[in-house]
């Protein structure tokens, strides 16, 4: 055989491989056809711009298979650049960031500008032949996520009593109107909402939100097909480190009473386990950082990390 035959065996190979995958998708693509995912984008994948431009690649994909994909992005790494840009010294307590007035400008102006406008653009920029569109909001507009201030207690260490503590302008939701992200993806055109976790008090203030929080309560009031949250680990690991393919919500709330989800894994499992509770199919934890990761766990059978399923 030449070399001109092997390269072209080569490639058609290349080209039935593909065209396999694809009609493996098939099933699962008329599962989710016309079902909402709401997608929570956030961790160390944001800041690499390879890994970015395809997850917005992966998003106008979905878009046009038929899916209705929502994004909610985090953001923390980009505010605390600018915080020390801005001389804002950054103060945490119990790992948690205090967020004074002119801490909460710097993240109105992050998440709601900066973030939020380049990763709707690189939704356009991928989709632009089909003409989909990234849409970036904040939670604040038409009061898409209205919310109170966060309270949290911690115990003196040496008296023992609860004492609360104020973090400031950190928010978490109490109702979340979903009619302008339902306009949106119901619209003719193809257009994807990109929210930022900005929230208004009934008082008009401004609250940061936690990003898994706000993208659970999203995923919560439009009863999502699926919740995936994104983030810098595979998903649940068990107590040998392997990978917990599948669990229900009162397996996550064993794991977490039993040890087994520990450190930034329990609020991450708390959102899930809410989410289902309240009506979306199914939440599953992803490594974000993981080329084409939305791909793997909704078109084939394997999926890619670790699926909540109400009891």
């Amino acid at each position: 055989m030449n070399k001109m035959s092997k390269d072209h065996a080569a490639r058609l190979a290349e080209g039935l491989a593909s065209a396999k995958t694809l009609a493996e998708a098939l099933p699962y693509i008329q599962i989710y056809d016309r079902e909402t995912i709401v997608v929570k984008y956030g961790g160390h994948a944001m800041g690499d711009t390879e890994t970015a431009r395809k997850f917005a690649a992966d998003i106008v994909l979905l878009k046009l298979v038929g899916m209705h994909p929502v994004v909610v992005h985090g953001g923390g790494p980009q505010i605390s650049r600018m915080l020390q840009k801005a001389g804002v010294k950054s103060e945490f307590v119990d790992g948690l960031r205090v967020t004074d007035s002119d801490t909460m400008e710097v993240a109105e102006m992050v998440l709601s500008g900066s973030v939020n406008k380049e990763l709707a653009h690189l939704i356009t920029s991928e989709g632009r032949e089909a003409d989909v569109r990234g849409v970036g909001l904040s939670g604040k507009d038409a009061r898409i996520i209205t919310c109170e201030k966060v309270v949290r207690t911690r115990k003196d260490p040496d008296s023992m009593i609860e004492q609360a503590i104020d973090l400031g302008y950190v928010g978490e939701p109490t109702e979340v109107d979903p009619t302008l992200i339902q306009a949106l993806i119901n619209a003719p055109e193809d257009y994807i909402p990109v929210i930022a976790p900005i929230g208004v008090a009934e008082d008009g203030r401004t609250y940061n939100i936690n990003a898994d929080t706000a993208a659970g309560a999203i995923a919560k009031a439009l009863s999502a097909k699926r919740f995936l949250l994104l983030s810098d680990v595979p998903g649940v690991l068990d107590k040998d480190g392997e990978l917990i393919r599948e669990m229900s919500a009162e397996d996550a709330r064993k794991a977490i009473k039993g040890g087994v989800a520990t450190g930034g894994m329990i609020p991450k499992l708390e959102t899930c386990i809410t989410a289902v509770d309240h009506g979306v199919e199914a939440a599953v934890i992803l490594d974000g950082r993981s080329p084409h990761v939305l791909l793997m766990e909704l078109f084939t059978d394997y999926g890619a990390g670790t699926l909540i399923k109400a009891d």
